[in-house]
């Protein structure tokens, strides 16, 4: 088969929903090199290999795309054969006028919540747990592209079990921005008038829920904060 690449810009809801990461796999899967990367307008994709794994590729794209996307234009150009060697995710671009639609906060996944409710998991009762397919995305995003450093979670380094789910293509938190845990993210804990009345601990996390629960019965008003 003939070499040959194309560029591909995708327009719509396709940051924050596992879009890199799937272009990635859909890649591997038809034997492709290149690389993808967001940017203020949506996300763009340099693609190489036989023309008809290319056309392969094209066609999948809006068929297979995350459950949380909505694409609203796709636009492909033949390109230069530019000699990938793999496939790879690359940095996110600034560009001057902003215009990517980015994901609402979308709720827990039943993947999740299966961990969620897993004694043996070590996101037991972890309550803000998530994935690249669920959790907050618009209320933790500062700016565009949608990348860690740029939203509420940068403050909390991942640890080296987070990092490592963070950074493996095969795993459901590849690039998870508000991938977190007990060991290394935000934590639950009650204050009362700007006083800690119930500190952070992932043993009482349960209790405190309980206890905030009894508040509300006993009439009194309570904020909660998630990540956003």
């Amino acid at each position: 088969a003939m070499v040959t690449a194309a560029d591909i810009h995708i327009a719509g809801i396709v940051q924050g929903v596992g879009f890199r990461p799937f272009v990635y796999r859909l890649a591997s899967q038809w034997n492709l090199n290149g690389w993808v990367f967001n940017a203020s307008d949506g996300v763009h994709i340099h693609i190489e290999g036989g023309d008809q794994d290319l056309e392969g590729f094209i066609g999948s794209l809006p068929e297979l795309a995350p459950q949380a996307a909505r694409i609203t234009s796709v636009q492909t150009q033949p390109s230069d054969v530019l000699g990938a060697k793999s496939f790879e995710i690359r940095a996110s671009r600034q560009q001057e006028r902003s215009r990517t639609q980015i994901s609402p906060d979308i709720a827990t996944c039943a993947d999740c919540l299966r961990e969620l409710f897993d004694p043996n998991d070590r996101r037991y009762l972890y309550p803000f747990i998530n994935c690249t397919n669920c959790g907050p995305r618009f209320t933790i995003i500062k700016a565009l592209p949608y990348d860690r450093p740029s939203t509420s979670m940068a403050v909390f380094p991942m640890c080296s079990e987070c990092s490592m789910e963070y950074h493996d293509p095969a795993d459901r938190r590849f690039h998870a921005q508000p991938d977190a845990c007990f060991e290394c993210g935000p934590q639950l804990s009650l204050w009362e008038n700007g006083t800690l009345k119930v500190a952070a601990d992932p043993e009482q996390t349960l209790s405190l829920i309980e206890h905030v629960a009894e508040l509300l019965n006993r009439g009194m008003i309570v904020a909660i904060k998630g990540l956003g």
